[in-house]
């Protein structure tokens, strides 16, 4: 079975879904994760935290993988776009992402990050592999008007001292609408398992080596439980589990409307924040929220 574009994927159903259930759970848990890195970062430098975060998420992928599916030879050209697929949704996603934030505020990060679904979506529909309709258009310009309010309220900066990272920033979103998008374009052919676990594997080295000379330089001593399982938790649940949920959601109902869900991330984040460290959500993010669950249930109509 051919990888090509050529063939655009049926669409999927519109009638909510166990799909959208799962999707909504990766949504709570990329969001919460927000605050249970922040916590750890205080601790781990960013780089570390980074490299840690991966070697231990690549290996459970692949023992997981194993154990699950076993080795199965694929075509050289489903495994080579498989391994760019790693480099860019993985090496260079995350690099970007996490030099991003060290050289720009949460706010702006936010900001930038909206515009990813919108990526996907024209992405898709340029390539051929996605359908867009116009519930699904209006559903996400009202649901990224509704993201851009939330992380407003934090206060966004426009200064030349952000501009690298804003730039970095960018091109995270960049590469993670390229990951979404080829994991649509390869179809049902290859199990959602394991495009995750090669994915990963393909571009975990990057991360980890990128990290490798501030783990060496860690006082692993001065390094309490807390923060510990943070490295262990982020890796195994936002990382291993919600990879496979997010690549098998892709699959199953299309990559744009699978990144409309991801503009919900803020709003768990922001009340995350309440919750944990006492940041007090503003009406203007209140706003923003009910634009988002808006733009999610105006995409389903017909």
């Amino acid at each position: 079975m051919s990888t090509s574009a050529a063939s655009v994927p049926a669409a999927p159903p519109r009638a909510f879904s166990a799909s959208d259930l799962a999707i909504l759970g990766v949504v709570v848990v990329w969001g919460t994760n927000y605050t249970v890195v922040k916590e750890a970062l205080g601790v781990i430098p960013p780089l570390a935290f980074m490299s840690v975060r991966f070697a231990v998420a690549s290996v459970a992928m692949a023992v997981l993988l194993l154990a699950v599916e076993g080795w199965k030879p694929l075509p050289w050209r489903v495994l080579f776009k498989l391994g760019m697929l790693g480099l860019v949704g993985n090496t260079a996603y995350q690099l970007s992402f996490i030099l991003g934030l060290a050289n720009t505020t949460a706010a702006n990060s936010g900001m930038l990050v909206a515009v990813t679904p919108v990526l996907v979506a024209a992405l898709g529909a340029a390539l051929g592999v996605e359908r867009l309709n116009r519930p699904l258009v209006m559903g996400m310009s009202l649901a990224v008007m509704g993201m851009l309010l939330v992380v407003a309220a934090r206060g966004p900066s426009l200064g030349t001292d952000t501009r690298l990272g804003d730039g970095l920033i960018l091109v995270a979103c960049v590469c993670w609408a390229i990951y979404t998008v080829g994991i649509r374009s390869l179809g049902n052919e290859v199990s959602a398992l394991r495009i995750t676990a090669l994915t990963m594997l393909a571009g975990a080295p990057g991360v980890v080596l990128a990290g490798a000379p501030a783990v060496l330089a860690l006082d692993v001593g001065s390094i309490g439980f807390s923060a510990r399982a943070g490295v262990v938790y982020s890796a195994l649940i936002p990382l291993v589990l919600s990879y496979f949920i997010w690549g098998r959601t892709v699959q199953q109902v299309g990559s744009a409307r699978a990144s409309l869900y991801n503009t919900g991330v803020p709003i768990v984040a922001a009340l995350t924040a309440w919750g944990v460290r006492g940041e007090r959500p503003t009406l203007l993010q209140g706003l923003g929220a009910a634009l988002i669950i808006g733009g999610v249930v105006l995409s389903r109509g017909k």
